[in-house]
């Protein structure tokens, strides 16, 4: 009888890593698959008219019949967000997470009349559930929102441990302590694989305990004369929670701007992770008549999002709430990395309207989620695996959090940092890097709910930094010039001393040293002569301009004699630039 050959674990980044969002992780076995969370993220400055970003899931749609459910570890965007986006696409057999990450999901399902495309059920803390051939155990840990876990997942080849993210909080303000019994119970029967969050690799010691945030919201609180304004991650609850619990002292009424706001209070409310009386929150038209010491708005807009309440109130564009000299503004979280610039112009708008703000790492108003590096070697050291991946971070996260495993004694050559699309193929005593799946991006504009080609969004960047180009030419069926060049320009800066006139004739210039060439214009296609004339202006450009505009070429054809009507020629064209 011939032997089998044993089937090898797999482990699949489609988002999340080289990157920080869009946490997205497959790990399969023979044919059984099942994803942990599937998240999005958001985009940087440079995609403009982007929304939001998705992990690539072809492999997903390619491989669904494989798919037996998915995990979720908690309820922040990166790590739940582009489920909806998923389920358009294909079913998920079944969905297990923790009340408050189902409760935000399934108003996202609604919304998008996707509840018949899978099942959500509710896991409790150490509760074990079983996906295909794995078992997957959900087990608590501490982060910047309420119920959180991580997961200790058995499979046919050995244990792997999936952090989420975290950090070692040991005075939680709800009261929830970090499941260390399991990790370490899991260790003693042997760790295969830990897969382990990276997003603070780079800064030492320890992470600071949520609770220390309230000694600082305390004082400014206590301090503030008029209105207090606060920003910070919509789903952060743990800090919404204590917003509402110094309002309360400080017998301050509350008005929430954000819909992502408002609803994760109600869901959060309504599952027992916060709570606070009736007549706390009030909407703007009525907060609007309290006087200024007595009023809190708690908004959205912590990264500096264009449309977020926040920022248009920074920029005086918010109908209903402007910035009166003495207020106070609190910025309670850190910019994700990208989103710098953009935080930093909705700080300079607010000073600038005569607000006080008090932002910034140091200014006790916000604490990561994310562990440090010290927590990050306890998690190593309390795991013991014998393979180790980092997860959750840009590039250089990853490749410093493998030296610190290498620090606590995986051999280095236990270690692996992967790119998503990346497989890591496992077996009970071996791990390598082996092969590659389809991952990228999906950009999505969501005002319209289209999907945004890369080239789009390239071409977008071109046009803000360099501007357009456009050259129109005529031609008859013999490929003979009627018109043109007409040359116009738009957003293009040009050299110091050149008249746009004078620039034009020099355009105009290099497109007819091609076209009057026979040789040229007999032998190409309109495709070709559209690439030939790009290639020469945009090596034109580069020569005396040091700059790379786009370049479109317009050909129009007619079946028109030209010895017959004679040739002619437009005045050369100019726009604003």
């Amino acid at each position: 009888m011939p032997s089998t050959i044993p089937e090898i674990l797999k482990i699949i980044p489609l988002g999340g890593l080289g990157e920080i969002g869009k946490n997205t992780m497959v790990i399969s076995y023979g044919n059984d698959m099942i994803l942990v969370d599937a998240g999005l993220a958001f985009p940087t400055d440079e995609m403009l008219g982007v929304d939001l970003v998705l992990p690539d899931i072809s492999f997903l749609v390619e491989n669904q019949s494989k798919l037996k459910g998915l995990a979720i570890t908690h309820g922040h965007e990166d790590h739940i967000g582009g489920i909806p986006f998923i389920l358009k696409e294909m079913s998920i057999p079944v969905i297990y997470g923790p009340a408050l990450a189902l409760g935000l999901l399934e108003g996202k399902l609604k919304e998008g009349g996707l509840e018949d495309r899978t099942s959500l059920r509710q896991v409790r803390p150490r509760e074990k559930v079983k996906i295909g051939c794995f078992e997957v155990q959900f087990i608590r840990c501490t982060h910047s929102i309420a119920d959180s876990f991580s997961l200790i997942i058995k499979t046919p080849v050995g244990t792997l441990i999936h952090t989420g993210d975290f950090k070692f909080d040991f005075t939680p303000v709800d009261g929830e302590l970090f499941d260390i019994a399991s990790l370490t119970a899991a260790a003693d029967e042997g760790v295969l694989l830990l897969m382990s969050d990276s997003t603070n690799t780079e800064r030492e010691g320890y992470t600071p305990s949520e609770k220390t945030v309230w000694n600082k919201l305390n004082e400014v609180f206590a301090n503030a004369k008029q209105r207090i304004i606060v920003t910070t991650f919509a789903s952060n609850v743990h800090r919404v929670r204590q917003v509402l619990q110094a309002a309360l002292k400080y017998d301050r009424k509350v008005c929430i701007l954000g819909r992502s706001m408002l609803n994760l209070a109600g869901i959060a409310r309504e599952l027992g992770y916060m709570t606070f009386p009736d007549g706390l929150l009030l909407p703007v038209d009525q907060i609007k008549k309290l006087p200024m010491e007595k009023v809190v708005i708690l908004t959205t807009g912590s990264q500096g999002e264009p449309l977020s309440a926040l920022t248009r109130i920074a920029n005086d564009e918010h109908k209903q709430i402007k910035i009166v000299k003495g207020d106070t503004v609190i910025i309670s979280a850190t910019p994700i990395p990208g989103n710098e610039r953009s935080v930093a112009n909705t700080i300079n708008a607010l000073f600038t309207r005569g607000a006080e703000v008090i932002y910034g790492r140091d200014s006790g108003v916000h604490v990561s989620g994310h562990a440090c590096r010290e927590e990050q070697k306890l998690m190593i050291n309390l795991c013991q695996p014998k393979f180790f991946m980092p997860i959750h971070g840009e590039y250089r996260m990853l490749v410093s959090h493998c030296e610190l495993a290498t620090q606590c004694g995986i051999p280095e050559e236990n270690t692996f940092v992967l790119e998503n699309g990346d497989v890591l193929e496992v077996t009970a005593d071996s791990a390598r890097k082996e092969g590659h799946v389809k991952a990228g991006l999906i950009l999505v504009d969501s005002s319209r709910h289209w999907h945004i080609n890369d080239a789009i969004v390239e071409d977008r960047r071109h046009l803000s930094e360099d501007g357009l180009v456009t050259v129109a030419l005529t031609l008859d069926h013999e490929r003979r010039v009627l018109a043109g060049p007409d040359v116009n320009l738009k957003g293009v800066i040009l050299p110091r001393g050149i008249p746009a006139e004078e620039f034009v004739i020099k355009v105009q210039a290099v497109v007819k040293a091609i076209i009057d060439d026979r040789s040229v214009m007999d032998k190409m296609e309109d495709r070709e002569l559209r690439t030939h004339l790009t290639a020469a202006l945009g090596k034109y450009f580069d020569e005396r301009m040091r700059a790379n505009p786009l370049v479109q070429i317009l050909l129009h054809n007619v079946s028109v004699d030209a010895d017959k009507i004679g040739k002619f020629k437009r005045p050369p064209t100019t726009t604003s630039r």
